[in-house]
């Protein structure tokens, strides 16, 4: 089937600005906030029409996912469904409303399932805080079939975890090559949602965020 116009006047705003994307900046490629508003003069939120596309796979990256980007960019990083096409914008259950959202985040502790930081929360050695989103996982069950499922992560898991599948026969095959001993332990981990680490530990993870000569002058002194 070959693809409508984008300037054609009959499709919704969401359906000419994913052809818009598609026909005129192409996958890869950068705009501008003020190049999407120039196409489509006098439409009114034209970016949260863009913004929809996203709950269609479809990837657009801001300055939030790619930090290379400039406030006024984005990028149009993949062409996902074709939602010009007959039955291919009618949103799929995994589309929270607000109230779900609130749920979910408050389900998963408000803090990202990946790293465990929490909104707002400075990223380790830098000045830039976490923001917290819901996002789409691909796992693949026990029993061996895959779906999606809601998970909160931060701006920076969520960019980095794309692509990625969680198996959860996996993780119950390496469970069971647990002792009894570390089986408990995990178990007291999940049953609080969280784990305390030792004061070993935490040096362990700051020593391996320094730099070189820095590594060098700890090995120096423990030496």
């Amino acid at each position: 089937m070959g693809q409508p116009s984008w300037q054609d006047e009959k499709l919704g705003t969401m359906k000419r600005a994913a052809l818009w994307l598609v026909q005129v900046v192409g996958e890869g490629n950068l705009f501008t906030k003020a190049q999407l508003r120039e196409a489509f003069p006098g439409t009114s939120q034209i970016d949260r029409r863009m913004r929809d596309l996203r709950d269609f796979a479809w990837r657009i990256d801001t300055n939030r996912e790619d930090l290379r980007l400039e406030a006024h960019e984005q990028r149009f990083v993949q062409m996902g469904e074709p939602v010009w096409e007959p039955g291919k914008a009618t949103k799929s259950g995994l589309v929270p409303t607000a109230t779900e959202r609130r749920d979910l985040l408050a389900r998963d502790g408000h803090m990202c399932r990946s790293c465990g930081i929490t909104s707002g929360q400075l990223y380790a050695g830098t000045y830039e805080a976490a923001q917290l989103d819901v996002a789409r996982r691909r796992v693949r069950t026990a029993a061996g079939s895959e779906e999606v499922q809601l998970v909160t992560e931060c701006n920076r898991c969520r960019v980095g975890g794309r692509g990625l599948t969680a198996d959860v026969g996996e993780v119950l095959a390496r469970i069971d090559r647990l002792s009894e001993l570390e089986r408990r332990i995990l178990a007291g981990w999940i049953g609080k949602d969280s784990r305390d680490f030792s004061a070993l530990e935490q040096l362990w993870a700051d020593y391996r965020t320094l730099p070189a000569e820095a590594r060098r002058q700890v090995r120096s002194a423990l030496s």
